[in-house]
C-alpha cells in the first residue's frame, strides 16, 4: 500500500500525535493542572498544526530539495497554516472569550431585574463558547520546531 510508504504524510501524522501528547505534560508543568482534555484540544502549546505542516516541508525539503515546487508549495502551506494560528484563530477564541463575559453580565443583569420584579428565571442553558481555538506565536514556534526536530531527526538518523 503506497500510502503507508508516504514518509512526508506518516511523519506530519506522528507529530500531530505527539505534539498533542506533549500538550498535557507542558500545561501540567505550567499550571500544576493534569487536563486529559488537551489530548483532543485546539490550542495550547505546542501547536500540532505547525508541528504537522513544519515536519511535512521538512521531509519535502530532504526528499525533493529546497528548490523543488513541492517543497514551495509545502513551505506555502507551513505559513499560512501557522498565520492562521497566530491571528485568525487567536482572534476568533478572544473575540468568543468576550462574548462569553458580555452573555454572563447580561444574565446577571436579567436575573436582578426579576429579582426586584419577583419573577422566576426560566433561562436556556447555554454552554460557553470555545475560547482555545488558535494559538500564541510561542506555541506556533514550538510546534514549528517540534515538526522540524522530528522530521530532520529521522532523516538524518533513521533513513538509510
Amino acid at each position: 500500500m503506497e500510502l503507508l510508504m508516504n514518509k512526508p504524510l506518516l511523519l506530519a501524522l506522528a507529530c500531530v500525535v505527539i505534539a498533542q501528547l506533549l500538550k498535557v505534560p507542558i500545561q501540567y508543568m505550567l499550571t500544576r493542572k493534569f487536563d486529559l482534555s488537551l489530548l483532543n484540544s485546539t490550542g495550547g502549546m505546542p501547536s500540532s498544526h505547525s508541528a504537522a505542516v513544519c515536519a511535512l516541508a521538512t521531509a519535502i525539503a530532504f526528499e525533493h530539495g529546497l528548490g523543488s515546487s513541492i517543497f514551495a508549495l509545502a513551505a506555502m502551506f507551513a505559513i499560512i497554516v501557522m498565520y492562521d494560528a497566530t491571528h485568525v484563530r487567536y482572534e476568533a477564541g478572544q473575540h468568543a472569550a468576550s462574548i462569553n463575559d458580555l452573555y454572563k453580565q447580561m444574565t446577571k443583569l436579567f436575573d436582578d431585574l426579576r429579582m426586584t420584579t419577583g419573577e422566576t428565571r426560566d433561562a436556556a442553558i447555554r454552554d460557553d463558547l470555545k475560547t482555545l481555538l488558535g494559538h500564541k506565536k510561542s506555541e506556533v514556534y514550538a510546534g514549528c520546531l517540534t515538526g522540524i526536530v522530528m522530521a530532520s531527526s529521522y532523516y538524518l538518523f533513521f533513513q538509510s
